[in-house]
């Protein structure tokens, strides 16, 4: 007898060799081959006459072999063509190197034909795309509503239904069920070895329908289990800290130069009941370009510094870390706390700054993932903030937990997340959002130009020059490319220092050393710079209330949550702002993307959108975002399944906290081998 976890190569009909094929497809064992679900599938249950079809339908018929032909036409290219009979009438059935068909079916042979349909001289003839013989395997390429599977090289159809429908029959039924009979019944849901029949081999769309819905279910159920599980792991936890009664905070809030705004208010809560909680914080806080979560981060920091503990921020870029350093010190500063800045670039003083760090003199450090580099360490780490945190790997935010003694987490992104990401991404993370912009923000005016009207742009930008505002103008690379069609920003820089003569132009992007950065960042700060191009090096974090001008050159290739977070860097003081897209969209999704630009400004729809275009794999722009690799779900499509499997999750786990109890046992058993691993480095999402 089979066993469903052993390896695919005994299931009947497959062998070493077919084996190493079917482990392309991730198909290790017996048990990844029942769970190798089609793709999509093709109803061809309904069987009438060839010649009730018209030019390019796709047809299935029931026909007699008559008679068979053969040809040639050119090198490499064998035609076979079958002339069948049904009723009355006479129909071609057509195959393109496949010259075994001729012998395999001689004249009397019936059978049933799939493919598409060409009318010839009133005679239909047929692409053949699946076939099989009346009476012997009937009803599994066609006459059916049939599967069609993912496959890979030298693996075709007929060879993955037949093997899944000899499979299902050998052990479907010692499939054992390990969902609760509480969902099943709740969601009328199939039990497994029905569902895995129906997946396969559907009776009826609606079937089919239900089958993949529980099997949905059960992937996300899973798969939030292991984050409430995790999350009930963190809460396990307890931290050695306290977060003392101090005044810092009020100092600093009172020293403000502008109120909280309500959300502000409300997130600071939330934030001030996690530390003072006995349990180590680990949360999300979201929030739109320009809503203000620097200040959250700032409050932050002081209280864990007031306590007598050490807060950490670690952002992605240098540029984005120097600017989080000027404002936090000149926030922190004043109330006697000790700020520093370390970045891989940091020379000067810089044993200094690790000395300090690891005695406690500084407390509170603001860095790259240089925070987590060899050789830094805290003396009493209780607090870590990271920003644009998707843009971090999992283990370099490992790394720098480790670093304290079960430390608070707080995550920051200006990059907002569509609620079926957030539940499955950071479903371990209590989430903050801040949902108000500061008073006083006026919308930034989003424009459309082609290439042809680019002059329109550089005029625009003399104009707002004129009247003492700044501008940005970003394109996507630094030099030519002969392979890439783009405007660079060295070329674009020279190009407007002659068109804006007598204006003072600046040029930033990556490559340039640290201090020459730094330098051309504190020009544009301080006014003297009055143009500044850049790549995307100004994409976060660049704040310049006097800029009232974003250009985006070549916009088109651009993501749409890049875009977004480009706008966001003008229209940050009292000026009306405005950003103007320059580029030729040549595709329907690059053409979606400009239009919902000039559109809309709310960071969560532009988010909505970017995942209907892009799907979740390319949300963020890199694949190490931490999205699982699902087989069935989909994080735009299966919203509702999403919420009603973290429902379920938690509810099971007040229960049950850890799914021990025996009659959780086989649950727990395909929670371990579908996510092994899973909770390794889930504490830090």
């Amino acid at each position: 007898m089979l066993d469903l976890y052993q390896s695919i190569q005994y299931a009947k009909g497959v062998g070493p060799q077919r084996a190493i094929q079917l482990e392309r497809l991730g198909i290790y064992t017996i048990w990844d081959l029942l769970y190798h679900f089609p793709r999509e599938y093709q109803d061809r249950s309904i069987i009438r006459p060839a010649h009730s079809f018209a030019q390019g339908d796709i047809a299935t018929v029931r026909g007699t072999v008559i008679s068979a032909q053969e040809s040639k036409p050119r090198r490499g290219l064998t035609i076979t063509k079958l002339a069948l009979q049904e009723g009355a009438g006479t129909f071609y059935a057509v195959w393109f190197n496949q010259p075994y068909i001729k012998k395999q079916y001689p004249p009397g042979k019936k059978l049933l034909i799939t493919g598409k349909v060409e009318r010839r001289y009133s005679i239909p003839q047929i692409q053949v795309t699946d076939h099989e013989v009346v009476g012997e395997d009937e009803g599994l390429h066609s006459g059916r509503i049939v599967p069609i599977y993912p496959l890979t090289e030298k693996l075709n159809q007929r060879f993955m239904r037949s093997l899944l429908k000899t499979t299902l029959e050998q052990v479907g039924s010692l499939a054992e069920e390990f969902l609760p009979d509480a969902i099943l019944d709740k969601y009328n849901l199939p039990c497994l070895p029905e569902a895995l029949r129906e997946i396969h081999f559907p009776e009826r769309q609606e079937s089919c329908q239900r089958a993949r819905r529980r099997f949905v279910l059960e992937e996300l159920f899973l798969f939030q289990l292991g984050l409430s599980l995790q999350k009930g792991r963190i809460h396990k936890k307890t931290k050695d800290h306290q977060y003392t009664k101090e005044i810092l905070t009020d100092r600093l809030t009172q020293s403000l130069p502008f109120e909280l705004t309500e959300a502000q208010k409300r997130v600071w809560q939330e934030i001030q009941e996690d530390l003072t909680s006995p349990f180590p914080m680990n949360r999300l806080l979201q929030g739109d370009v320009g809503s203000g979560k620097t200040i959250i981060a700032a409050l932050a920091l002081c209280k864990a510094a007031g306590a007598g503990l050490q807060g950490a921020l670690m952002a992605p870029t240098e540029l984005l870390a120097e600017q989080h350093a000027k404002g936090i010190q000149k926030l922190l500063e004043p109330l006697g706390l000790k700020v520093a800045l370390l970045t891989g670039s940091t020379r000067r003083g810089r044993k200094e700054i690790l000395q300090s760090v690891a005695d406690g003199k500084i407390q509170v450090i603001i860095g790259t993932h240089a925070l987590i580099s060899e050789g830094v360490s805290y003396q009493n780490l209780g607090l870590i903030v990271v920003d644009e945190q998707h843009r971090f790997g999992v283990r370099q935010r490992a790394a720098l937990q480790d670093k304290g003694v079960v430390p608070d987490v707080l995550v920051m992104t200006a990059t907002p997340i569509p609620r079926t990401l957030a539940l499955t991404l950071y479903g371990d993370l209590d989430v903050s959002v801040i949902d108000e912009l500061p008073p006083g923000r006026q919308r930034i005016k989003t424009y459309h130009l082609s290439l042809e009207r680019a002059g329109k742009a550089v005029g625009f930008i003399k104009q707002q020059i004129l009247e003492g505002r700044q501008a940005y103008v970003v394109c996507p690379l630094v030099e030519e490319s002969e392979k890439i069609d783009t405007q660079a920003a060295v070329d674009l820089y020279e190009r407007l220092k002659k068109a804006l003569t007598g204006f003072t132009v600046g040029l930033l992007h990556g490559r340039m050393k640290a201090l020459e950065k730094e330098s051309i960042m504190n020009d544009f700060r301080q006014g003297t710079l009055e143009l500044l191009v850049s790549t995307t090096v100004i994409e976060v974090g660049v704040d310049v209330p006097n800029a009232t001008v974003m250009v985006i050159w070549d916009a088109q290739r651009f993501g749409l949550a890049q875009l977004h977070q480009l706008r966001g860097r003008v229209g940050r003081g009292s000026y009306q702002s405005y950003c103007l897209l320059v580029g030729n969209p040549s595709t329907p999704e690059a053409r979606e993307r400009i239009a919902a630009m000039c559109r809309t400004q709310d960071g969560f729809d532009l988010a909505e959108e970017d995942l209907k275009l892009r799907g979740p794999g390319e949300f963020f722009g890199t694949r190490q975002s931490g999205l699982p690799e699902f087989k069935i779900a989909n994080l735009i499509r299966d919203g509702q399944e999403i919420e009603q499997a973290k429902k379920e999750a938690e509810a099971l786990l007040k229960i049950n906290s850890d799914l021990k109890s025996p009659i959780y046992k086989q649950l727990f058993k395909q929670f371990a081998r579908r996510f092994p691993g899973f909770v390794k480095y889930g504490d830090v999402s």
